[in-house]
């Protein structure tokens, strides 16, 4: 679990009682506590951003599904107010429990189509964590062919032998995994070929304002060639004009994600996209 599990689609009002910056830790615990009582009630949803091809940029290859916890009156609770209070314990788990428990039933729904759901290597050994996803698998096992998991570059770095041990298991039955913000600084670049990511998502600090800024162009440039030594597919993530997608096209990058393709929605795109809304 990380900060780019929960992009938020407008800033936290500075009158906002949730807000941390500055809060008390009392303040801050009530806050934890606030999550913890949605996770035990389940009050949680995904809101799904449309990843598309980048020559055909009209065909969504597929949806990252972010996990949304609400408060009592539904509504979603900031994740700047939690995310790094809960991040390391056992609470961020029973999060990413929620987000996978969610994505694979939205999978079971909805056959045409493939998601991607954010985790922290720390789930990993999590036994609730492990049930969830085995017991999707088991219910259909197709689902394992079009689940990809999202796992950031400073989550790996943190345990990368169990990382590497876990892929290669659920690789076999059928999951691809993505290397989340690639590039952000954590990676050990001989780490790559023992990992085999079969994705990986260019962080958006290079790729913001990419056609304008010669620098970000270079160290793109240079992502993408790393990630095509090592065979694996390129998203470029944030990419918020049509500017900026011409010219990671015209790099080579394979996928593009951002708000100029769509912001998050609660409502299921694939089932009735007129009624979408922001998350």
């Amino acid at each position: 679990m990380s900060e780019s599990q929960f992009p938020d689609a407008e800033p936290t009002s500075e009158r906002d009682p949730l807000v941390l910056a500055g809060a008390p830790e009392e303040e801050r615990q009530d806050i934890v506590s606030m999550v913890e009582h949605a996770l035990d009630e389940r009050r949680g949803l995904l809101a799904y951003q449309p990843v598309v091809q980048a020559r055909m940029i009209n065909r969504v290859a597929f949806y990252e599904g972010f996990v949304r916890i609400l408060d009592l009156d539904g509504k979603v609770l900031p994740a700047s107010t939690f995310m790094d209070a809960v991040e390391e314990t056992e609470t961020g788990r029973r999060i990413d429990c929620l987000a996978l428990e969610l994505g694979l039933q939205a999978l079971a729904q909805e056959p045409g189509i493939r998601l991607s759901i954010n985790m922290s290597a720390r789930s990993i050994g999590y036994p609730a964590w492990l049930t969830t996803l085995e017991r999707g698998l088991r219910t259909d096992p197709t689902l394992s062919e079009r689940l990809i998991l999202e796992i950031t570059e400073s989550s790996a770095m943190d345990m990368p032998d169990l990382v590497a041990e876990f892929m290669a298991d659920m690789q076999a039955r059928g999951i691809c995994f993505a290397l989340d913000d690639f590039g952000s600084g954590y990676t050990s670049f001989r780490y790559l070929k023992e990992f085999y990511f079969d994705i990986v998502k260019i962080d958006g600090e290079f790729i913001r304002g990419i056609a304008r800024n010669a620098d970000n162009q270079v160290l793109a440039q240079a992502l993408v060639t790393i990630a095509r030594h090592f065979d694996m597919f390129t998203i470029a993530e944030e990419v918020e004009s049509a500017e900026d997608a011409r010219y990671l096209i015209d790099i080579g990058v394979d996928c593009l994600q951002g708000y100029h393709f769509g912001a998050p929605v609660t409502q299921a795109p694939w089932r009735a996209s007129r009624l979408a809304r922001p998350a």
